[in-house]
């Protein structure tokens, strides 16, 4: 459910937001990137995804946003959960006034082929070598953090 600026304020202060992270690569091994129309991380090269609502399974959520961002609806068991991360930002949808705190939970899953990707989040695609997406400054480094491998 859509929350109205007030009350999604308040949340934003209040709490961090659950979201999934969609990791999609293609037969090549390439991953899928999308730049950023809007905050938080505007004008980056992000993952697709999205928070998840209220009372939403993790299945309607990842069914839901495969839909929204990539214009294709996939089954939560196609994916793999690459794990939880926390992604801090300054800034929010509303500006800079508010921080935002999202707890992603990252799945990776593959695609043959994409027909339509959306383009109400992002302002562009592109499939980017896991190599080239780390050394990219204009790939935001919560994205960078999926590839990176722990010591």
């Amino acid at each position: 459910m859509f929350l109205d600026k007030d009350t999604f304020t308040t949340v934003l202060h209040s709490t961090p937001l659950v979201s999934l992270d969609l990791i999609v690569s293609n037969a090549e091994g390439k991953v899928l990137l999308g730049q950023r129309l809007n905050r938080p991380a505007q004008g980056y090269w992000f993952v697709p995804g999205g928070r998840i609502f209220k009372n939403e399974a993790l299945a309607s959520a990842f069914s839901r946003l495969t839909q929204a961002e990539l214009g294709q609806e996939f089954s939560y068991s196609q994916a793999t959960l690459l794990g939880a991360y926390d992604h801090f930002y300054d800034d929010s949808v509303f500006g800079e006034g508010i921080s935002t705190h999202y707890v992603a939970l990252a799945h990776q899953f593959s695609v043959q082929q994409l027909v339509h990707l959306p383009t109400e989040q992002h302002h562009c695609y592109a499939w980017f070598e896991v190599e080239e997406l780390l050394a990219d400054d204009l790939v935001h480094p919560n994205t960078k953090a999926y590839f990176i491998k722990g010591p």
